[in-house]
């Protein structure tokens, strides 16, 4: 009786019968071969394998005929492709389970047996460590190349807005020269004439707007300048009436630039 029951073959039972047929004669030549090492001399690891391939021989037979056993079972045409699959399925679920309760069970306890199977082992987790060592290699030289290329890229930016920064200052401060310049030099020379006090050097406007735009990048916490007597006064008034720059609240000799990047 096959082992599929009475209903017609498929591919699982075809599967099933050419791979019993298969082991039997392997398993023939494996009798034949323990007969011819029984007069060779005591048991050695060959024989304890082949031991054990005929006791999981044994067990397959068992389960053979535990299969014919189902299968005998007569079933409505219309149902029997529903009830195979069933069939199928609890047994897939029982394999499952037991394998999940299943602990590891050694090979042999020969010691060249398990000398020769810890080094097949060994070697296998030698080739996948040196596979994955091989990629870690390959991945860590890609981000490094990466990483320069980044990086050259950024110095060139950098150097792009240095460039630019430096054009635009030029610019601006032309432009202040040009429309908000500071006091001719002779209104300098008559102050100092009618006044005791030495006269200092006023700065100009561009200096100063650079000094609060360095300051509140430099140190955003406290991004406040003191105002000496370099500051022309009509450039104080200048930025603090047109929202450029702030007092502070409590020290009116201190002012900062406006935060226009936040």
């Amino acid at each position: 009786m096959s082992p599929c029951g009475p209903f017609q073959p498929d591919p699982f039972c075809d599967f099933f019968h050419k791979a019993l047929a298969s082991i039997e004669p392997t398993f023939g030549h494996a009798e034949c071969l323990s007969e011819i090492s029984n007069t060779a001399g005591p048991v050695d690891g060959k024989e304890e394998l082949l031991d054990e391939c005929e006791s999981i021989w044994k067990q397959m037979e068992e389960c053979q005929s535990k299969l014919m056993l189902l299968g005998t079972e007569t079933l409505v045409p219309s149902d029997a492709k529903l009830s195979l699959l069933m069939l199928r399925w609890k047994a897939l679920t029982g394999e499952f389970r037991q394998w999940q309760a299943r602990d590891p069970e050694l090979i042999s306890t020969n010691p060249d047996v398990l000398l020769e199977t810890g080094k097949e082992e060994l070697q296998k987790v030698k080739n996948d460590l040196e596979m994955v060592l091989s990629t870690v290699r390959t991945k860590n030289k890609q981000l490094e190349e990466d990483l320069k290329r980044e990086l050259n890229e950024l110095k060139n930016k950098i150097l792009k807005l240095k460039t630019f920064k430096k054009e635009l200052l030029n610019a601006l401060g032309e432009f202040l020269d040009e429309h908000f310049p500071l006091p001719e030099r002779s209104e300098n020379i008559k102050k100092k004439r009618s006044s005791a006090k030495p006269v200092v050097e006023l700065i100009t406007l561009q200096e100063i707007l650079e000094m609060l735009i360095n300051t509140l990048m430099a140190t955003p916490h406290e991004p406040y300048i003191t105002i000496n007597e370099s500051f022309w006064p009509p450039y104080i008034e200048l930025l603090l009436r047109h929202g450029t720059a702030l007092r502070h609240p409590e020290d009116p000799n201190r002012m900062r630039l406006q935060a226009f990047h936040k």
